[in-house]
């Protein structure tokens, strides 16, 4: 009877084991499919991450780009303005210049009208005279 007691003691010691291993394999293999799951989700969160920065900095450069074809519009549109205002102003000059050769020539024309009358009335004047 002892002996069949030391074999049923036996027997739990060794049940008590299996039980004791298998649990740890157990702890052990859900550690490692936690660890896979852990790193899996830090895996997506740094891809998401990845993403939001590539996203950012998309848009920073979009903005960048709009914000030089503007300024290039900007440009674009004061070297305009700026010829067209040179453009008046050799316009303007040139009408002011056209303007003084206009009244210069009215002046001589003028001027020439003057001394043909005042040669005539000299000839009439001759004329009566003699």
């Amino acid at each position: 009877m002892l002996k069949n007691i030391e074999q049923l003691k036996k027997a739990d010691q060794e049940a008590i084991e299996r039980k004791r291993v298998r649990n740890k394999e157990m702890i052990a293999e859900v550690e490692k499919v936690n660890k896979v799951a852990l790193g899996k989700k830090s895996e997506k969160i740094q891809k998401e991450k990845n993403e939001d920065l590539e996203i950012v900095r998309y848009e920073a450069e979009k903005r960048a780009r709009e914000e030089m074809a503007l300024e290039e519009e900007r440009k674009i549109k004061d070297e305009k303005e700026k010829e067209i205002q040179r453009l008046r102003d050799l316009q303007e000059r040139a009408a002011d210049r056209q303007s003084e050769i206009d009244a210069l020539r009215q002046k001589r024309a003028f001027e020439e009208g003057e001394r043909a009358a005042r040669s005539k009335e000299i000839l009439e004047a001759d004329k009566r005279a003699r």
